[in-house]
């Protein structure tokens, strides 16, 4: 397609949060794009108090308008889940917070700026970081022909302060200052920090500093005695805590409270970023890092050896696409229909405790659990006949046998 000049683009629709960056950017568009309209976007995916406030906010740094589209349910039930599902991890401890976050958000702006007749989408991710693929990709998907503005790729604004004397100097309200300006992204499933003392990897994170965590208390912080927790799952989706059934919201809010509280899913990572950096940042995943241990203990039960082996497999390569901006992909929406189909028996329940930052496996039951104690056991059994393991071995180790013999023979 041919790009729209600026004299072109009339009508903007912008993801906004609130925060620094889109913050500026409105004023910004309106002074380099002919005063265009910017109609403001924000997608709620449980970010909870960053919301307030923000239509007043909008209106008054020269928004039209504001649309909060209410996400959180769908954000759970067809993005967390199936990752959850797929056992989707990113470089072994990364529970991929912000990644499944992005698209949802973004499939929603398009649909209003397809409503509004906009003539760009515009977006404050920075030219260096993830987010703005997961953002475009999403945008291609769904309106190939749109034009996309990244303000980060074209203003000479080169950091943090200078955002910040550039609000100042266009009397926008902030709510952070200078000193604690880690740069965060919160929704209902995590909430992650990166910046400040944080960009050297040498540097401890002070999980005890007033205001640092928001999610989980540090380890030192919880109780002395153990939580237990039980859930209850139905084809791989968690249905019930403690006895309770709850609807997903209900039940991840049930599950941060209680991770929150022992301090579990806290994550210091050094990460490998799509663009070719290595980024380290800070996670809190409390209900998440429940979940997912509660899915996977179920898992070993009912589970066949080739299926869990090969979903193995599977969970890195869907970790990689969701965490690249790739959901809206044909290989992802096939490595998903194979996942739903491993979890047609994944029905149980597990219970867990929870204690100091430690989630340790306390017992788990299944309907359909493949686990047989009869054959399993090391006392007297009559199911299992130890002499048939010598020919299993024979043939099993032939080609080894063959080998050797004719490396000897040369």
């Amino acid at each position: 397609m041919a790009m729209k000049s600026k004299q072109e683009i009339k009508k903007v629709v912008l993801a906004y949060s609130g925060g620094l960056d889109t913050s500026i950017i409105i004023p910004w568009l309106k002074e380099n794009y002919n005063n265009c309209e910017v109609i403001a976007v924000s997608g709620d995916v449980g970010q909870g108090t960053e919301l307030e406030g923000l239509e007043e906010k909008a209106l008054k740094t020269g928004a039209s308008k504001l649309y909060v589209a209410d996400l959180k349910e769908e954000f759970i039930t067809d993005y967390i889940y199936p990752t959850m599902q797929a056992g989707a991890v990113y470089e072994g401890e990364y529970l991929l917070g912000t990644s499944f976050a992005r698209p949802i958000i973004a499939k929603r702006i398009v649909e209003i700026a397809l409503a509004e007749g906009a003539d760009a989408i515009a977006h404050g991710c920075t030219g260096k970081g993830n987010d703005q693929v997961r953002f475009e990709l999403t945008i291609k998907a769904f309106a190939p022909d749109m034009a996309i503005i990244a303000p980060w790729r074209e203003w000479d604004i080169k950091s943090r302060d200078e955002e910040i004397d550039y609000a100042e100097a266009h009397d926008i309200p902030l709510k952070i200052n200078r000193e604690t300006n880690y740069s965060k992204d919160k929704n209902l499933w995590h909430l992650s920090h990166e910046g400040l003392d944080l960009e050297d990897p040498a540097n401890e994170p002070d999980y005890q500093k007033p205001g640092f965590l928001e999610m989980c208390v540090s380890p030192e912080q919880a109780p002395d005695q153990p939580t237990y927790v039980t859930l209850a799952f139905e084809k791989g989706i968690p249905v019930a805590v403690d006895g309770q059934a709850l609807p997903p919201v209900a039940l991840m809010d049930k599950l941060n409270a209680l991770g929150g509280a022992n301090a579990i899913g806290l994550v210091d990572l050094v990460e490998n970023r799509l663009v070719g950096m290595k980024s380290r940042g800070v996670y809190e995943t409390p209900g998440g890092t429940i979940l997912y241990k509660a899915h996977q203990v179920l898992e070993t039960l009912t589970l066949d050896r080739d299926t869990m082996h090969y979903k193995e497999l599977v969970a890195s390569r869907f970790a990689e696409l969701t965490y690249f901006g790739q959901w809206f992909t044909p290989l992802r929406e096939a490595l998903s229909a194979f996942v739903s189909k491993t979890q047609e028996h994944v029905t149980g329940e597990v219970k867990l405790k929870l204690y100091k930052g430690n989630l340790i496996n306390a017992g788990v039951t299944s309907p359909y659990s493949l686990y047989s104690e009869e054959i399993a056991t090391f006392g007297k059994e009559f199911v299992y006949d130890q002499k048939n393991a010598a020919g299993f071995i024979t043939l099993f180790g032939l080609p080894i046998a063959v080998g050797a013999k004719l490396q000897g023979k040369k």
